[in-house]
């Protein structure tokens, strides 16, 4: 949980200096990496989506 909130935090630029410096005190990136990814596929279907609602 406590990634998924640092990579929606760092999406949206307000991530703070201390967490962002908890975040690279760990040892892999790869899970914050992974849910950045899911995190923006999510976003990019849901742009889609509202797009194609707001079209019909």
């Amino acid at each position: 949980m406590q990634t998924l909130l640092s990579v929606l935090a760092a999406l949206f630029g307000v991530q703070t200096e201390a967490n962002r410096q908890r975040d690279f005190k760990r040892v892999s990136p790869l899970p914050f990496i992974a849910t950045g990814i899911i995190a923006i596929i999510i976003f990019v279907i849901s742009l889609i989506a509202l797009v194609q609602w707001v079209l019909s």
